[in-house]
């Protein structure tokens, strides 16, 4: 239905000086579906509340709706070429008058569609240089509609599509986009159900939020309007810190249904976890938090456990907000297992102490394109120790990257066997006695895998090469004195 569109967009953005990435390509198409989308929002509700026997008054002022500035209909409906801006009036229009405008929207309520205007313009601005080029992408994205069920999903569908080749299109790109199918199977194993709360802490592109949306749609026959209530206000949670991000994770999110996102444009890690309350916690965790060092003082003094490492102060995070009973799935660097640092130490004691890790899933390296780091999945369940984790490391035939990337089929045998615990090749368990009760070791070591060296601990390989810089050192003596 919409393909195509989508391309035409793409390929005009792509002649078009102001937009040079995806990234931009994402940016750009998303404030103005925004704006169409939020036309027919206000269009739909203006029909219900004509049949209800009431007026319904717009959010916007006449002359900012889609149909004055972006598409002016004759009576026809078609576009009235001689009303409509063009070239550098339209272009003057939208960063002078439209923009500004925009940002200028505020509401004491976050959830609501005003505070959503406010801060996506705030955030943004029309990097499209010709408004010739402006008038042909309006006039594509006319033509799209939010109002039937089967104009949403494939409007959905199409982007994740261009979120996913977002991620593909280079380093930065790839912060915005965790594999669908591990999340899919993420969501699988910690498995929503309506009523409980569900928080992404470093949301991203929201994939989390949405696949969790789709599980619980998708898993019920037929939801009644109370259900649907639930799920549209007081289910799904998130914050991001970086503005592209938020913008489009609020997209993302609308396309799939979900009329007023509760994404929060903060920086979660400059809450200090001591002020998380019980009214702040919620049932369930899902989250590929960001990886890397450089986290200042200031910021970890927000933590109990100091690290300058970014997910190692989103773990604790996320520990905290949970409630008693509730339950996580959360990507981290497989790192985590074994650092010998005492922040690590500390976290992993933390974790077991506080929390039943009931899983751990070893992704192999490639999983995410472009990345430089392994990765591993924790599964826990907060308020009760950890007695035993059950391992399953993720063995494939191939090795993974842009053509060859992770799908639903890598991860069912994992999905089956953690149902119960079971034992195989790929998967093992071990109690809680079994672990280094001084160093907290969690490494991946497959008892299966006899045939293959384990991997040595940081300590033994330093060692080494002190050893071989020393033999390294006389060679260079002995170089000399022949020379």
């Amino acid at each position: 239905m919409f393909e195509q569109a989508f391309k035409n967009i793409d390929n005009i953005l792509h002649t078009d000086s102001g937009s040079a990435t995806e990234l931009d390509y994402v940016e750009q198409t998303s404030w103005i579906l925004f704006l169409k989308y939020l036309d027919d929002l206000e269009e739909t509700k203006k029909t219900e509340f004509a049949l209800a026997g009431k007026s319904y008054e717009y959010i916007l002022a006449p002359e900012y709706r889609w149909n004055a500035w972006a598409c002016p209909k004759g009576a026809d409906n078609k576009l009235e070429h001689s009303k409509a801006l063009d070239g550098d009036d339209l272009k003057e229009f939208v960063n002078v008058n439209l923009f500004p405008y925009l940002k200028k929207f505020k509401a004491e309520d976050p959830n609501t569609i005003e505070y959503k205007i406010g801060e996506i313009f705030s955030e943004l601005k029309n990097k499209i240089s010709s408004g010739y080029k402006l008038r042909e992408i309006l006039n594509i994205v006319d033509d799209m509609h939010f109002r039937l069920y089967e104009e949403k999903h494939e409007l959905s569908h199409l982007y994740e599509s261009k979120i996913k080749n977002m991620g593909n299109a280079g380093r930065n790109g790839g912060e915005y986009y965790t594999p669908r199918p591990l999340i899919k199977t993420i969501v699988r194993v910690v498995a929503p159900k309506i009523g409980e709360t569900i928080y992404d802490g470093a949301c991203g592109s929201a994939g989390f939020l949405v696949e969790a949306f789709n599980y619980l749609t998708q898993n019920q026959t037929k939801l009644s309007s109370s259900q649907m209530a639930i799920l549209q206000n007081k289910t799904f949670y998130g914050k991001e810190i970086k503005s592209l991000a938020y913008i489009i994770g609020i997209m993302n999110m609308i396309l799939h249904g979900i009329e007023a996102p509760h994404i929060k444009h903060i920086n979660t890690l400059a809450e200090n976890i001591n002020d998380i309350q019980e009214k702040d916690r919620y049932d369930i965790v899902l989250a590929n938090p960001p990886f890397g060092a450089g986290i200042g003082r200031e910021i970890q003094q927000n933590f109990p456990i100091k690290t300058g490492e970014t997910a190692f102060l989103f773990l604790q995070h996320f520990i905290k907000i949970l409630k008693a009973g509730g339950r996580a799935g959360i990507v981290i660097k497989n790192t985590f297992l074994s650092n010998t640092d005492n922040a690590s130490v500390s976290l992993r004691k933390l974790l077991l102490e506080t929390c039943s890790l009931y899983a751990v899933l070893d992704l192999p390296g490639g999983t995410f394109q472009g990345a430089g780091v392994k990765t591993i999945v924790l599964f826990f369940e907060k308020g009760k120790p950890t007695k035993k984790i059950w391992y399953y490391q993720l063995n494939l035939d191939r090795n993974l990257g842009k053509g060859n990337p992770l799908n639903e089929n890598d991860l069912a045998e994992f999905v089956e066997l953690q149902k119960i615990n079971a034992d195989s090749k790929n998967s093992w368990s071990v109690k809680i006695e079994g672990i280094n009760q001084v160093t907290f070791d969690l490494s991946v070591k497959n008892p299966t895998k006899t045939d293959e060296e384990l991997l040595r601990e940081p300590k033994e390989i330093l060692e080494e090469m002190g050893k071989l810089d020393k033999e390294n050192g006389k060679l260079l003596i002995d170089i000399k004195k022949l020379i």
